[in-house]
This record gives C-alpha cells, sequence and structure tokens, in this order.
C-alpha cells in the first residue's frame, strides 16, 4: 500500500467553491484504477489548511492518476484557489507492530 499526503493552503474566500468542487470529484478519484480510499482533513488551528489522503495500491496507479485526464482536470481547478505552494508526501502504509 502508497500513501499520498498533499498539503493545501487555500484564499479563505475560496474554501466553500474547493469544498463544494472536492464533493463533486471525490467519487471520481476514489473509483480510479489502484485507489483504495481517499480523504479529506481540515486543520483544526487554521482553517485555510486542508490535507488529502489518497491510499494506492502501487506508485505506479497514482503515476497514472496524476497523468490522467481527471487529475489533469481537477487540479487546474484546484490550484487558482491556493494562497501558497501546496506540499506532497509520498510514503509507505506502516502495519503497526503491537
Amino acid at each position: 500500500m502508497f500513501v499520498r499526503i498533499v498539503k493545501m493552503s487555500f484564499q479563505p474566500e475560496k474554501i466553500e467553491t474547493f469544498l463544494a468542487n472536492f464533493d463533486k470529484k471525490k467519487t471520481f478519484i476514489r473509483n480510479f484504477p489502484g485507489c483504495r480510499l481517499l480523504e479529506l482533513y481540515r486543520d483544526k488551528t487554521n482553517p485555510n489548511i486542508f490535507f488529502t489522503y489518497s491510499y494506492w495500491e502501487t506508485e505506479q496507479d497514482l503515476e497514472n492518476y496524476r497523468h490522467s485526464e481527471l487529475f489533469q482536470n481537477i487540479w487546474a481547478e484546484t490550484k487558482v484557489f491556493f494562497n501558497d505552494k501546496p506540499l506532497a508526501w509520498s510514503v509507505d502504509k506502516v502495519v503497526s507492530l503491537s
């Protein structure tokens, strides 16, 4: 399992539009081949900051998504709302040993 975490900071007046767009597109992302989970989180202390967590079967599945028309359209719509450069991490899921 492969996890992608993306931190995004939005212009306050664009947050509702972003949330509406995310709500419309989340099912398409979740149904993309190899995607096992997509969640959106909002920072408790800074409401302009959001994180997406997406779980992918393989890195190639994520790369296929990132090069898809679906991603290109979603990213083009979303990036105009940012007030800071997004940050992304790709991590392997670690299973608890306890």
